[in-house]
């Protein structure tokens, strides 16, 4: 086993870096008038010193305007607001502008026939020097640049207004799934880019790359696989670097970023495949590591890894927040990063040092013979986590009509007490589960140094299944050997799919989608679906032909001659793939666990210590029946405002919330036309606060919507 290397390494980076002059349009970085950037500012602090709502009126709130982008579906988009103009999303990740005081349309961007849109956005970034005001965004594997007054391309910016954000990336990325959610971050004039890849053994390699706003040219990357005589490079097996049969360590949550000091903070993910790492034994740096980097070079001047060898999906799940806390008697600037296991690290933004002490505890081991765990994983002392750390019998959803069966489920599933324990063949019961503890809607911190974070309190339960041919799929067809080898852990043996883990039912598909939209999905992805690029033309003909029973109709369809992922064209083989994505639910789909299923909590990062926590969210139908508060999952984060409102949405009850922010008391709620699993923005135009969110869902079986509402006190 390789020696542990020290989590953090620190290099010398106090006295150029303090020097850099702020960007041209860093003068509105704290969220007032403008909500200039993706959750509120380059802190990604979700904070507004706007006080014109308080909690005296905020019963008062109406719905000021509604804006239809006539594009329904999900949207978790964060929207940016600047000088009295509101830029979004829609569905399908086209980028709008609004009146911001009326929602009256500005532009909206047409679809072409390039753009797939078929992304989850969750936003776009906003850049001026001048008279020159862009919107940068993605679609696809593509960054563009528009004029934010016209939204007309920039044809300077790459070619003909787009850039590949497979540019730093390598040849292997060619024919690999590459995308972006969530908006880039800006430094003077360059954007570093987060990326979404395929989370199985064809990930591309998963660098942080910037790019120049002005002419779409790649400026520096950071290597997160590091190659020959690179710092990080002995953690994984020679030629990882290669990407032959590992990728990934990508940032796909976004950045924070100190202008002041010129310091980049990258959360990174976990390598590829997730869920197993017999083919990447070792640390695997920079995978799920909270990185700091010259934001000018890309030159890595400190690191902390938040899970070493990943083997559970645990990637850092938001943008870390920037932080002044009081630190024994002096103030302190600092770095928080919140988790998918339910904690919070927090460590100084200059030098790496954790505030508070961090500790390596033994983990459970695997007990699959080609794995090799780690044997220990970092816990902070403080602050305690914000999630369950572990499920007993005791624990389960006494509400469940199913209860024993529950019992005898977990009894012979793999639960031991933390949220380390690695898969197994028999199952594993995954808690805080795949969607946390915290998810990408992060935090919200105010001046004082008090973080508000929701936590999902949601079990898993995912086995290891052997991908060795399997002598039952040779009389199967083609097309039903494809399905069965790729796409059964996500839709069912069944094809009924799993609404409430997000993964929709294929029965009776042809009812409501055509072929070549489907064949556009398994190509170029959808929401959280990666494309499946390693399948030939024909294999697509196949799964398509027999998901719309065609397939011993359809000429051009030759049997393919092995059971499983035929017509591989070079991908690695792994030996194992996961049974599905499942939730641990009870019979009528609520949770097996015990309430509360969701949870807000303030928490002082001065101290460590907790000032509330509340159970989140309802269960509307189980109220009616008199079984009190549930609390629910949640997705997209709180704002909090400095008249003392802290303001979420994110349920599946279509609800929006205020509390006060002293001591989490219910101030305010109203039900919104759809779901929102976003995160607000409030803002001010002509002297008036207004306070806006998405609407459109369709995570947890809700309908969909297509909708920006912002609310606003009556004149």
């Amino acid at each position: 086993m390789k020696k542990l290397l020290l989590p953090a390494l620190v290099l010398g980076i106090t006295g150029c870096l303090t020097s850099r002059l702020l960007p041209d349009n860093a003068a509105d970085t704290a969220s007032g008038q403008n909500w200039r950037e993706y959750l509120g500012g380059p802190d990604r602090n979700h904070y507004s010193t706007l006080k014109q709502i308080n909690a005296a009126n905020v019963a008062n709130l109406k719905i000021a305007w509604e804006y239809h982008t006539r594009d329904s579906g999900q949207m978790q988009v964060n929207p940016i607001i600047v000088d009295g103009t509101l830029y979004g999303m829609t569905a399908t990740s086209q980028p709008f502008a609004v009146d911001a005081a009326t929602g009256q349309e500005r532009w909206k961007l047409k679809p072409t026939a390039e753009s797939n849109g078929l992304s989850t956005s969750r936003g776009l970034t906003y850049w001026e020097s001048g008279e020159d005001k862009r919107i940068l965004y993605t679609n696809g594997p593509w960054l563009y640049a528009l004029d934010a007054r016209t939204g007309q391309a920039i044809p300077s910016f790459g070619e003909n207004g787009r850039t590949s954000l497979k540019a730093g990336l390598g040849e292997t990325a060619k024919d690999k799934f590459v995308i972006s959610n969530t908006p880039g971050t800006v430094f003077n004039d360059l954007i570093i880019m987060p990326m979404r890849l395929s989370e199985g053994a064809d990930a591309a390699l998963g660098h942080i790359q910037a790019f120049d706003i002005r002419t779409g040219k790649l400026t520096w990357v950071f290597r997160t696989i590091p190659q020959p005589g690179e710092f990080g490079y002995d953690t994984w097996p020679p030629d990882t670097y290669k990407n032959t049969d590992v990728g990934g360590g990508n940032n796909w949550s976004g950045m924070s970023v100190d202008r002041q000091r010129g310091i980049l903070y990258v959360p990174t993910g976990s390598a590829a495949f997730d869920f197993y790492g017999g083919n990447r034994k070792g640390q695997n740096l920079f995978a799920n590591c909270l990185l700091a980097l010259d934001a000018k070079t890309g030159k890595r001047l400190w690191h902390y890894q938040l899970v070493h060898h990943d083997v559970l999906d645990r990637d850092a799940p938001a943008p870390p927040n920037l932080i002044t806390v009081t630190h024994k008697g002096k103030k302190v600037d600092a770095v928080a990063q919140v988790t998918k296991q339910g904690y919070v690290f927090v460590f100084d933004r200059v030098t790496g040092a954790p505030l508070f002490p961090i500790e390596e505890r033994p983990v459970p081991a695997t007990d699959v013979a080609e794995e090799q765990t780690w044997p220990t994983q970092p816990f902070p002392t403080k602050p305690a986590p914000y999630a369950r750390q572990s499920l007993t019998v005791a624990e389960l959803n006494p509400h469940a009509d199913n209860l024993e069966e529950l019992k005898t489920t977990l009894q012979a599933s793999r639960s031991e007490s933390g949220p380390f324990t690695p898969l197994s063949k028999r199952g594993t019961i995954i808690f805080p589960g795949l969607d946390g503890g915290a998810e990408w809607g992060g935090a919200a911190v105010d001046p004082d140094g008090i973080m508000y974070v929701n936590s999902n309190e949601m079990a898993w339960l995912l086995a290891l299944k052997s991908t060795a041919p399997d002598a039952n799929l040779a009389s199967l067809s083609s097309g039903e050997r494809l399905y069965a080898s790729n796409c059964t852990p996500c839709h069912g043996a069944e094809r009924k799919g799993n609404p409430a883990s997000g993964y929709p039912a294929l029965i009776d598909i042809q009812k409501h989608r055509t072929t070549d939209y489907v064949t556009n999905v398994v190509s170029k992805g959808k929401g959280m679906m990666p494309a499946f690029t390693k399948f030939s033309a024909e294999e697509k003909k196949a799964l398509v032909a027999f998901l719309f029973g065609t397939e011993k109709l359809e000429p051009g369809i030759t049997k393919l001659k092995e059971p499983g992922l035929e017509n591989k064209k070079g991908m690695p083989d792994v030996p194992y793939r996961i049974s599905g994505y499942t939730k641990f639910l009870d019979k009528k789909g609520y949770p097996a666990i015990s309430p509360p299923w969701g949870t807000l909590n303030a928490i002082d990062l001065n101290t460590g210590e907790y000032r509330w926590k509340i159970t989140y969210g309802e269960t509307p139908e189980l109220a009616a029946k008199g079984i009190p508060q549930t609390g629910a999952e949640s997705y997209g984060g709180p704002v909090v405002t400095a008249s003392g409102l802290l303001f979420i949405a994110g349920t599946k009850d279509q609800k929006l919330r205020a509390y006060d922010k002293n001591n989490g008391k219910l101030l305010w709620e109203t039900t919104l036309p759809a779901a929102a699993f976003a995160t607000p923005s409030t803002y001010e135009v002509n002297g008036k606060q207004y306070l806006v969110l998405a609407c459109g869902g369709t995570k947890l079986g809700v309908r969909k919507g297509d909708s920006y509402v912002a609310f606003a006190l009556p004149d």
